[in-house]
């Protein structure tokens, strides 16, 4: 693994300009209280799972940690234990991504894909974070057309307007309001933090490590800065632009360099020789087909049975290219083939199978409440509409999406309190593994986190595309620095990049 500093290594990959990053220190109300130990209860796990040794059980946690005597919620935990007790050094707290994601099978899912020394010592423990099932859920009761992804990301319409994401961010905000219950309006990143610290000490440690990616490094960084001297040792996967003054509009804002930072890769893909699916010739040629291909969807819509819409529009066509970004071996075919058959008229491959209708309302809720109970969100039309055309000029392949408005824009509850802010002073065993080129987490938002967290994180640049660094999308200089430093908690001694 090449050694640099981290100026040279932001320098290489791409530069930023580091600003905004000001805003006070936002420390939550008897952060530093001692969460109390209340042993758990260890049964079998309700949905099985491929691994018999995993074990679910429940935290309960103060509602609302303002009012720690009133009403508590359920938190449901995981754990598959250390393979070698002589070994154990403790508990790993895999901390999902989304907001909406769940990390209750990891242990025995991704956990599996561990190095044999890093099971060895972990027990491995995952949760589903407060509000999202089989925690104590909620669930705004959306129609069913508001749970449409090209809904819930705010896309612009053809022509650029924003009238219809406001109307949208009304109406699945109001449904919200009225079926969300008490426990949406404490569903947000500090909570979820909290949280951990309940279940830490529900689990008998002193000090916890964790693997945290995509939103998850975000609740990582979080939960250091919040509790410092609960924190082992901490990775952080695929990092969040952690702007205190923006969270969750700076993430989406990042669909834009990260769509721009992954097409090049597809487009030499798609267009190479050996390629199960040829678009074209050359990579330069890849481009404008697609922009001419979701312009003429955007005119005249494909029939797409079981979608959701039951269409293909343009929208359509840049929100699955933005999915298929996430995961580059495996999903760079189904956005081609679905582009070579819209180019041929030829019948569509059949529409991704949705989730539940239980669960799509459930990640639904807690996602926008997450996102919108953390940082307050502009609530005018004309706020929007001069950033979208700026975003659609700048960025045609997202065509504006990343600045518009979602639900948020129309919420109905302040912020309970300023977001934290992400600061040097906490946790120095931070080790951060970022891939160079990253559709969801781009580069340029991990540089803005990295920069946040000074002197006591390093960062491992890895050169490499999708979403998701260590196991998943990077490489093995990547997995190998992430592997020793769960293992022995040693850190390359500056920041470096794998080639």
């Amino acid at each position: 693994m090449k050694q640099t500093t981290r100026k040279k290594a932001a320098r290489a990959v791409v530069s930023i300009a580091l600003l905004g990053l000001v805003a006070p220190l936002a420390q939550a109300p008897s952060a530093a209280a001692a969460a109390p130990h209340v042993p758990l209860r260890w049964s079998a796990c309700q949905d099985g799972g491929p691994d018999p040794r995993r074990l679910c059980a429940t935290v309960r946690v103060p509602m609302d940690y303002g009012a720690p005597g009133g009403r508590t919620i359920d938190i449901a935990v995981s754990r598959v234990p250390a393979e070698n007790p002589a070994a154990r050094r403790g508990a790993l707290l895999l901390i999902p991504g989304g907001p909406g994601g769940s990390s209750l099978g990891d242990p025995s899912g991704k956990g599996r894909k561990l190095p044999q020394e890093v099971r060895d010592r972990y027990d491995l423990i995952g949760f589903a974070p407060r509000g999202l099932a089989p925690s104590t859920s909620v669930s705004c009761g959306l129609a069913q057309e508001d749970l449409a992804l090209t809904r819930l990301r705010p896309w612009p319409a053809p022509d650029g307007s924003v009238d219809g994401n406001m109307a949208t961010a009304r109406r699945t905000a109001e449904a919200c309001a009225r079926n969300g219950g008490a426990l949406l309006r404490h569903i947000n990143t500090v909570n979820e933090a909290r949280d951990i610290d309940r279940v830490r000490a529900a689990l008998g440690e002193r000090r916890i490590s964790a693997w945290g990616v995509s939103y998850g490094t975000y609740v990582g960084a979080v939960f250091t800065q919040l509790f410092p001297h609960r924190a082992d040792r901490v990775v952080l996967d695929s990092n969040d632009d952690p702007d205190p003054a923006r969270l969750s509009r700076a993430w989406l804002a990042g669909y834009e360099t990260g769509a721009e930072d992954t097409f090049p890769e597809f487009a030499a893909w798609a267009s190479a020789p050996g390629s199960p699916v040829r678009l074209a010739a050359t990579a330069s040629e890849v481009r404008p087909l697609f922009l001419r291909l979701a312009a003429r969807l955007d005119r005249e819509p494909i029939p797409w049975p079981g979608a959701n819409p039951p269409r293909l529009d343009g929208n359509v066509l840049r929100q699955t290219m933005l999915d298929s970004f996430y995961a580059p071996q495996s999903r760079f075919p189904v956005l081609a083939r679905l582009i070579r058959a819209a180019l041929d008229g030829t019948p569509l491959p059949p529409a991704p199978t949705p989730p539940s209708q239980e669960q799509q309302q459930n990640l639904a809720a807690v996602a926008a409440a997450t996102l919108c109970n953390d940082v307050a969100w502009p609530s005018s039309a004309a706020d929007y509409r001069g950033a979208v055309a700026e975003s659609r000029a700048a960025h045609p392949l997202t065509a504006g999406m990343p600045r518009n408005a979602m639900v948020c824009a129309a919420w109905p509850y302040p912020p309970g309190r300023p977001p934290v802010r992400i600061t040097g002073s906490g946790s120095s065993r931070v080790l951060m593994v970022q891939n160079r080129r990253d559709v969801a987490t781009p580069l340029s938002g991990a540089l803005r986190l990295r920069e946040a967290l000074g002197g006591r994180a390093v960062m491992v640049v890895v050169d490499s595309t999708g979403h998701g660094a260590y196991l998943a999308n990077g490489n093995a200089c990547g997995d190998r620095a992430v592997s020793r430093f769960l293992t022995t908690g040693a850190r390359p001694g500056q920041d470096a990049y794998c080639g």
